[in-house]
């Protein structure tokens, strides 16, 4: 039981440009991989939500596609989870890398600080400077409408428990809005295409990767130990079906093994996995086939 009268609750959304570690932080505050995580940029594609639990509080965050220039289709859907993810937030969370600081990190920081919450600069992988290297970038920043500047390191867990710790003070009081045993809103059919993805952001060459989309076809559980799953990886260029497939089917092998072992993690028994890829040329332009992949507005 927990008092409603103490209790707080709210919604907070991380936004930044691609690749700055805001699945990864998403992953380590909640605890658990809600978010699949890829050296590649742009590995998010849709608005994710992530539950933390504290004792007197419960925290949603909105974890975003990293802001960048749309280029077709699914980059508007995209920029699109980043405006629907603001919407009746509680504080805001702007994020960036401190190995990497650009010109539009002070764009989003100049576009964003204007809304009526409290809005929080992490600085993260401070883990890879010294502590010398981190104060001119605070330095940098200190002039905009940030309630604090925190340094954190998603990846190694620095300042994250400080963080949740800041943010539970700036939320409302409220209700539980989730019970404690939901960590997300993602049904287990879109984690499992986040996860064949995943693997292939991966492994596969730089120009593939963002022109690859899966589609679930089936999930079974045949007992209590075995499930099996088909999916289609579909891609845009017959070249690029060449290399997903490699020699004598190497690569759909390596990543279907990759995925299969976290699919495994996530179910907790065994899995049959087959893998198929098929060739959808210009898929990201195309409303259909954004919609059968999942990427409908709303998401």
């Amino acid at each position: 039981m927990y008092m409603q009268d103490k209790f707080k609750s709210g919604f907070v959304a991380l936004i930044g440009r691609p690749n700055v570690g805001k699945s990864t932080l998403l992953n380590a505050m909640v605890g658990e991989k809600v978010a699949i995580v890829s050296p590649k940029p742009q590995t998010t594609r849709s608005r994710l939500m992530g539950v933390v639990k504290l004792e007197n509080a419960q925290i949603v965050f909105l974890d975003t596609p990293g802001i960048h220039r749309a280029k077709n289709k699914l980059g508007e859907y995209m920029m699109q989870s980043v405006e629907a993810a603001l919407s009746g937030i509680d504080a805001l969370c702007i994020m960036l890398d401190v190995t990497d600081v650009r010109q539009q990190d002070h764009a989003i920081a100049k576009q964003y600080t204007g809304l009526s919450v409290p809005i929080y600069l992490l600085l993260n992988k401070i883990d890879r400077l010294i502590p010398q290297e981190i104060l001119p970038i605070i330095d940098e920043f200190s002039g905009y409408n940030f309630k604090a500047i925190l340094p954190i390191s998603a990846i190694k867990n620095d300042g994250v428990a400080e963080l949740l710790s800041i943010l539970e003070e700036a939320m409302p009081q409220g209700p539980k809005y989730f019970p404690d045993d939901m960590m997300t809103d993602q049904p287990e059919r879109v984690i499992i295409a986040e996860l064949i993805r995943e693997k292939a952001l991966l492994y596969l060459q730089e120009e593939v990767p963002h022109g690859v989309g899966i589609e679930i076809l089936k999930i079974e559980q045949l007992n209590d130990s075995l499930s099996e799953i088909q999916a289609t990886i579909y891609c845009e260029k017959d070249s690029h079906k060449r290399i997903i497939i490699g020699k004598q089917g190497s690569m759909i092998k390596k990543i279907g093994s990759g995925a299969r072992r976290e699919i495994e993690t996530l179910l907790g028994h065994q899995v049959h996995l087959d893998l198929w890829v098929k060739v959808r040329p210009n898929w990201r332009n195309s409303q259909a086939d954004l919609r059968t992949l999942g990427y409908t507005e709303g998401n």
